[in-house]
């Protein structure tokens, strides 16, 4: 690992931001966060009849993304008993378009180095308590193999500081050293099969070598899109105190050939209808130019983090109003995968999962902490902030089963490269839900054949068996009977032991 002098960290501070990958993506030299239009959408929207509130609820069906009045008119329901309708229209629009699937994942996190002063973030290079330490392409590969192996995810996001340590060639390495580890389990082979990013915003050209690399999802959030909070809690002469850099990361991605992007804010840092509407406002912008919304969208809450100070902050989000903005944001941008994380509670991770896609598990977010000798506890000179829920992966997985859900760990569809535009009419119609289920099945017996403890595994495998029941009922016409076959002889094997590697 480089030694980076002051002088070196300038330098390559001077050479991350291309203005001209900023410029062409402004209209009439302008960002798409119109403030003035989103207030006024807030304002003109405060209070709406609940035969309004119902007609926008049946128009969300349709599984298109809302306008911005609609979306501010849902932002203000404050009547419990319209909340709960809210709600329950999101439960129903995640099964259309996702079924009763919930994907499972880890955060990898690789550096704490960063060069950039967040107010909120343990991280921040003037934090003197945190620990830095940049993992070797050696203790990566340990991390993978617990990750692949012992708790046994196939899907991670790995995480980065900005540093020029943890550069894109940094990333694009790990990305290959993560790709290649393979572990012996009970019945098969350990593997992580999809590798997403949260890592700074970066130029195209870098962008293109994290797809080389076989980057999954590009996921960069602009924690908050209102203007002026965002630079007081970004420092001006920080490289992510350019607003408007990050806010057309994900756009930089896709012209670098990257069509699964994801964005995000972090609630607590300004109002939170503002930033619902942000979000949408986002979506609606890559939409408008590559016609593909984001994959996945997260609302992380604001966590304690070492060497912080939350005493200014004035927008902490009631576990109220938390549950209603995870509702709004299904109905409003329908078609999107949506990520809770191990910030919340298991209460809260409970409650909204019905909404959700998406969640991860056994998450350890301090360096080195998966090969730590498996380390249990949270050390908070090691984490960019705390988790509150440390739920193993089994747990998670017999909760969601015993509340109907079935774990997937199919990655075959992103492999085929059915992403970006391929998969969003596949999502609009419900046809990616039921397609996605077969595999959903034979991947979640893979792990059960695997992992599973007792207890679990009989558990998932009584669910299985209603999920094949509704296969058959349910698949499309233009699945033969052929292909239906194929699904329960694939399945049958992998009880066998047998396993074809098109996961």
């Amino acid at each position: 690992m480089h030694t980076h002098t002051t002088q070196s960290i300038r330098e390559w501070k001077n050479q991350i931001i291309h203005q001209d990958e900023i410029d062409r993506y402004l209209v009439d030299g302008k960002d798409f966060i119109d403030e003035e239009q989103i207030n006024t959408a807030l304002e003109k929207n405060a209070k709406s009849d609940p035969s309004r509130i119902h007609e926008i609820i049946a128009k969300a069906h349709s599984i298109e993304l809302m306008s911005s009045d609609d979306v501010a008119a849902l932002l203000q329901v404050t009547n419990p008993d319209m909340r709960k309708e809210i709600a329950e229209a999101a439960k129903k629009i995640k099964k259309q378009v996702y079924d009763n699937r919930v994907v499972t994942f880890a955060p990898l996190y690789c550096g704490s180095k960063c060069v950039n002063r967040c107010a909120y973030c343990g991280f921040k290079s003037d934090n003197k308590s945190v620990i830095r330490k940049v993992l070797t392409m050696d203790e990566i590969r340990e991390e993978a193999r617990v990750l692949a192996g012992v708790i046994g995810h196939k899907r991670l996001i790995i995480v980065f500081g900005e540093h020029p340590e943890t550069d894109a060639d940094y990333i694009a390495e790990t990305m290959k050293t993560i790709y290649e580890v393979k572990v012996p389990v009970r019945n098969g082979m350990g593997e992580i099969r999809r590798v997403n990013v949260n890592a700074a915003p970066l130029p195209i050209q870098d962008l293109k070598k994290l797809k080389k690399a076989g980057i999954g999802t590009f996921q960069v959030f602009q924690e908050t899109y209102h203007h002026e909070t965002y630079s007081k809690v970004h420092p001006a002469d920080t490289l992510k105190g350019n607003y408007r850099w990050r806010l057309y990361a994900l756009h930089r991605s896709m012209d670098a050939g990257i069509d699964d992007v994801a964005i995000g804010a972090l609630f607590g840092l300004y109002d939170w209808k503002f930033e619902v509407m942000g979000m949408v406002a986002h979506a609606r912008d890559l939409e408008r130019l590559y016609h593909i919304g984001p994959h996945t969208i997260s609302f992380p809450r604001l966590t304690p983090a070492v060497g912080t100070n939350f005493d200014h902050i004035r927008h902490q989000v009631s576990d109220e109003d938390f549950t209603h903005l995870i509702a709004v944001l299904r109905l409003a941008i329908p078609y999107a995968g949506m990520i809770i994380t191990n910030r919340e509670t298991p209460q809260i991770m409970e409650s909204v999962i019905d909404m959700c896609t998406q969640r991860d598990a056994e998450s350890k977010i301090g360096i080195g902490d998966y090969a730590d000798t498996y380390r249990k506890d949270q050390i908070a000179e090691r984490e960019q902030f705390m988790l509150n829920d440390t739920s193993s992966l089994d747990q998670v997985i017999q909760k969601l089963a015993k509340s109907g859900h079935i774990t997937s760990f199919c990655t075959a569809g992103y492999r085929c490269g059915r992403t970006g535009d391929k998969i969003m009419g596949l999502l609009k119609s419900g046809k990616e839900g039921c397609f996605c289920k077969l595999n959903a099945v034979l991947t979640f017996q893979e792990w059960l054949e695997d992992f599973a403890s007792e207890e679990t595994r009989n558990i998932g495998e009584a669910l299985i068996q209603q999920e094949i029941a509704e296969i058959r009922g349910r698949v499309p016409q233009d699945f033969s009977e052929a292909t239906f076959t194929k699904f329960l002889s694939d399945y049958h094997k992998i009880q066998d032991g047998v396993r074809d590697l098109y996961f």
